[in-house]
């Protein structure tokens, strides 16, 4: 995967639009972070992950998964894009996206 395939999925959902965070680029959802690519241009900075479903997956696919002492005490998880697959990442990011849309979005959405 790379980041356009991920704009391209989420792009399609109501209230995203493309935006920049911390000098890179991203996804936002009414102005909140919905995911953004990481300075090393290869990996997703994807919130909305507890801290207790990362340790699973970066102990289950660490090759997909991790996280830096950077982001030790947040619910956040890095994806490797090169080394994830659309059925991976598309999950992370509807569910992230539920909680950031407004009720009547994710209302819309479901009902098409």
């Amino acid at each position: 995967m790379t980041f356009d395939d991920v704009r391209k999925i989420a792009l399609a959902w109501p209230e995203v639009e493309d935006g920049t965070s911390y000098g890179t680029p991203a996804l936002k959802v009414r102005k909140k972070m919905l995911a953004r690519l990481r300075e090393d241009a290869d990996s997703l900075v994807m919130p909305g992950v507890p801290r207790d479903e990362r340790e699973m997956l970066v102990e289950s696919q660490p090759k997909v998964f991790y996280f830096t002492d950077h982001y030790r005490d947040y619910s956040i998880v890095l994806i490797r894009l090169s080394k994830a697959s659309r059925a991976t990442v598309e999950p992370f990011l509807r569910r992230h996206w539920r909680s950031l849309a407004s009720k009547k979005a994710v209302k819309e959405f479901d009902a098409t």
